[in-house]
């Protein structure tokens, strides 16, 4: 019989902390115990680079873990940097805690402090590269939002110079810190499933052309820092940075739209596939690996399609009629489905034990373990869950999806030497990046 359970992260398990929301933050038990080996240590300076939505949900949490301190910020809007001084420094007062923040509108202004330790970059995807790039070489540790990179060449730059500077690089791919995850993937890699059939991964559609309207840039942001390494002709719009109010507060409506826009970003294939596609590579055993063939909606296919080596063959085809953002996996054997607070089997024995947050319908990027995870690793100097080079492995993948889905056919691609095959016109390898404008360099 088909039976189902939710199973949210556990939190209580690193912490015992209570909920936490992107309109504020309360302190955890533990904050400042003398016993906690990371308060007892030398505290973790960070410095946010990027102040938007996804940066407030994580400031929550490292915020919070003992022996860190945050004390400095970066952002391009300048009401974004005042939000965030007004929200750090109003938790350290509170909880009497001897730590005044300062922020920069120059990411290069925050990173060559010597009072920070590592930093939280949170920044639109076309500017991931470069500023985490620019932060190891300044031996700045880094957690760097998902997708890793814009473009693949960026990510075989960035996996480069991450090893060659000796620094910690974490990917926020914190569904692989999800007990939930981890469950639907051991019950993969262990056979419980038996031989695998066919793996879905929904996580919806490519990038559209940009076609918002023009409107009137806001007089304290930086416009042009904003854009970065992308063409300057492209114009502004409110939804790509959401504005916000400090008086009275009111916080982003909705996620900055520039992720749907292919001149910006990777559209769903990147912004879900990161989370979604990489499960499902993680699952296969491929990760710093990849398909060998992908074809896009339409050359044969009705979904975007990835082919691996081994024959096993991954779709990004809904599971369910409510077209949940998830991963299904089918085996000889039997079946099951996972997405963020689900979980779905075949079978009562391939279902994940019940989670004592099992009722904790709080915001899933509230959700810290991850972040503990980073903090952890760059105490111990040890590789995080989710190192740069499956960051780079899973990002690649999302990619490859939009370039074949930009070719209109399928593409051929070597995963051990990155590179495409039979390319005869060259045009899948010219979209391996693109040129930066004029005073912007990735290295």
């Amino acid at each position: 019989m088909k039976k189902q359970t939710k199973m949210e992260l556990s939190r209580r398990r690193f912490l015992g902390t209570a909920a936490l929301g992107v309109a504020g933050i309360s302190l955890l038990p533990a904050f400042n115990s003398c016993t906690s080996p990371a308060a007892a240590a030398e505290p973790i300076r960070l410095g946010f680079i990027g102040m938007g939505r996804q940066a407030m949900f994580l400031l929550n949490g490292f915020i919070q873990i003992p022996g860190v301190r945050v004390v400095a910020g970066c952002d391009v809007y300048g009401r974004k940097r005042q939000r965030f001084e007004n929200r750090v420094n109003e938790f350290y007062a509170k909880n009497n805690v001897d730590v005044k923040v300062s922020t920069h509108e120059k990411y290069q202004d925050l990173i060559k402090r010597d009072d920070v330790d590592a930093v939280v970059i949170a920044v639109p995807d076309h500017a991931h590269a470069m500023i985490a790039i620019a932060a190891c070489k300044a031996g700045k540790d880094v957690y760097l939002e998902k997708p890793m990179t814009f473009t693949i060449k960026e990510g075989q730059e960035l996996v480069r110079v991450v090893r060659e500077t000796n620094r910690i690089l974490a990917i926020g791919s914190q569904q692989r810190s999800d007990p939930n995850f981890q469950h639907a993937v051991n019950m993969v890699q262990t056979g419980r499933l038996g031989d695998i059939e066919k793996v879905n991964a929904y996580v919806g559609a490519p990038p559209i052309p940009y076609n918002l309207p023009e409107e009137e840039i806001p007089a304290d942001l930086n416009w042009d820092l904003w854009l970065g390494p992308l063409p300057g002709d492209i114009h502004f719009n409110n939804e790509l940075n959401p504005p916000i109010s400090l008086d009275p507060v009111e916080h982003e409506k909705m996620w900055g739209a520039w992720r749907w826009y292919k001149e910006m970003g990777g559209g769903f294939t990147t912004d879900w596939g990161a989370h979604m596609f990489d499960v499902a590579q993680w699952a296969l055993g491929m990760d710093r690996n990849g398909p060998v063939e992908i074809s896009p909606v339409g050359d044969g296919t009705e979904y975007m399609t990835f082919k691996y080596a081994n024959g096993i063959v991954l779709t990004s085809e809904p599971f369910n009629e409510q077209m949940t953002k998830g991963v299904k996996f089918t085996g000889t054997n039997g079946w099951i489905e996972v997405s963020r607070g689900h979980f779905k089997a075949s079978d009562d024995a391939l279902l994940p034990p019940a989670s004592a947050d099992a009722n904790d319908d709080t915001p899933y990027e509230t959700k810290i373990p991850h972040q503990i995870n980073f903090i952890e690793s760059v105490r111990n100097r040890v590789d995080p869950v989710v190192p740069v080079e499956v960051g780079h492995s899973s990002c690649t993948l999302c990619t490859l999806g939009n370039i074949a889905c930009d070719l209109q056919r399928t593409i051929e691609w070597d995963p051990a030497t990155e590179t495409f095959k039979n390319d005869e016109d060259g045009a899948a390898t010219a979209k391996l990046h693109y040129h930066y404008r004029e005073g912007w360099n990735l290295l």
